[in-house]
């Protein structure tokens, strides 16, 4: 990669990360080209040059976002055996970046859940589409510690995600907007009542 090269993808970069900032403080709609374009220091053209139109930001931030998340909450927990090691793995740094990343700044995947929810149109796709696949990958770890025996074999595995999904949330809310300081700790009570009621009694009683 030559020099120019690698300019331009550190500005795309660059454009694209403070495309999240906004979107995490203000909303999906809050990002607009010239709005990215004053906080880096660029021109609207500058902008439009490098990355598209408005929605082709607004699509690039939701991907961004979706792959830091991916890469900080399930590529990691890959390392863990199939099973329940590998689901706790999932929920517990799922957990600590709700606290560390999303409590701090915002989550776009809750806040544009909410924004996008009665508006049809190739943003909201977007969206669905990267909450839905992440969702399908927690679905198929869920499915795997069923197949391992660690949970037990009638487990839903959709309400199962649900339920974990639905822990998340709960932690961002209490934690950003309650601002209660032990919001992570709750969490992490409220997972492991819950995921004793799935388990096994071999994995319950070791």
């Amino acid at each position: 990669m030559d020099a120019k090269t690698q300019k331009s993808e550190m500005t795309r970069a660059a454009i694209i990360g403070a495309g999240i900032d906004l979107a995490a403080a203000d909303g999906l709609e809050a990002i607009t080209l010239q709005a990215v374009a004053d906080r880096i220091g660029l021109s609207k053209s500058g902008v439009f040059s490098r990355i598209g139109s408005r929605e082709a930001l607004q699509k690039a931030v939701i991907e961004e976002f979706g792959r830091r998340f991916i890469a900080d909450v399930f590529v990691p927990a890959m390392q863990q055996p199939k099973g329940l090691p590998r689901l706790e793995a999932i929920v517990q740094r799922w957990i600590v970046r709700t606290r560390d990343v999303e409590a701090k700044s915002g989550c776009i995947y809750t806040a544009g859940a909410f924004e996008l929810d009665d508006r049809e149109g190739e943003l909201r796709d977007a969206l669905f589409s990267e909450i839905t696949r992440w969702r399908a990958a927690l679905r198929r770890t869920v499915l795997q510690a069923v197949e391992a025996g660690h949970l037990k074999a009638d487990t839903d595995a959709e309400q199962l995600v649900m339920e974990i999904s639905s822990i998340a949330m709960g932690l961002l809310h209490d934690a950003r907007f309650l601002r209660d300081p032990r919001a992570a700790e709750r969490a992490q009570a409220s997972w492991e009542r819950l995921i004793k009621s799935y388990q096994t009694e071999a994995v319950t009683n070791k």
